[in-house]
């Protein structure tokens, strides 16, 4: 899928929402490549996502209410760094995207790294929340080490 058809399907769903379905139509990405595109601000309410690749793409401050994402799709607003999981397969937060399995194996110094201070901090949360969308995963020797 192109920007241009993009564009088209998104203004089509935008006349639906604000038209309350009277007119426009319902945008339906199923399957669709949406790696890297840009989707800030986009108002996604009752879209089909199911299927679609979202890896990259940009879904800061979008409108995802009652959209149907893909299985294990999670938008996280409201904690230090906006959040989403990707097909329970991996995990943006802020500007940093890795697989689930990576974000778990950090090292403290490729934590520091990535922004100081307060992503150290916010670390032991990001695995919290991934602990609760996915399930328990294992936590890095160095941070279990230092809870004690």
């Amino acid at each position: 899928m192109n920007k241009d058809e993009l564009r088209k399907i998104l203004d089509e769903h935008k006349v639906y929402i604000e038209s309350f379905g009277k007119n426009g139509s319902k945008a339906n990405l199923c399957g669709a490549n949406l790696r890297e595109a840009n989707l800030q601000e986009a108002d996604l309410r009752e879209a089909n996502l199911f299927g679609a690749n979202l890896r990259e793409a940009n879904l800061r401050e979008a409108d995802l209410f009652g959209a149907n994402l893909p299985d294990h799709t999670f938008v996280i607003m409201g904690e230090t760094y906006p959040i989403m999981i990707t097909n329970g397969e991996y995990l943006r937060a802020g500007c940093q995207h890795h697989s689930v399995e990576k974000w778990r194996q950090f090292s403290k110094e490729e934590i520091v790294n990535m922004d100081g201070k307060k992503a150290l901090e916010f670390y032991p949360r990001l695995l919290d929340i991934l602990d609760f969308y996915l399930g328990k995963g294992e936590r890095p020797d160095w941070l279990n080490q230092t809870a004690q």
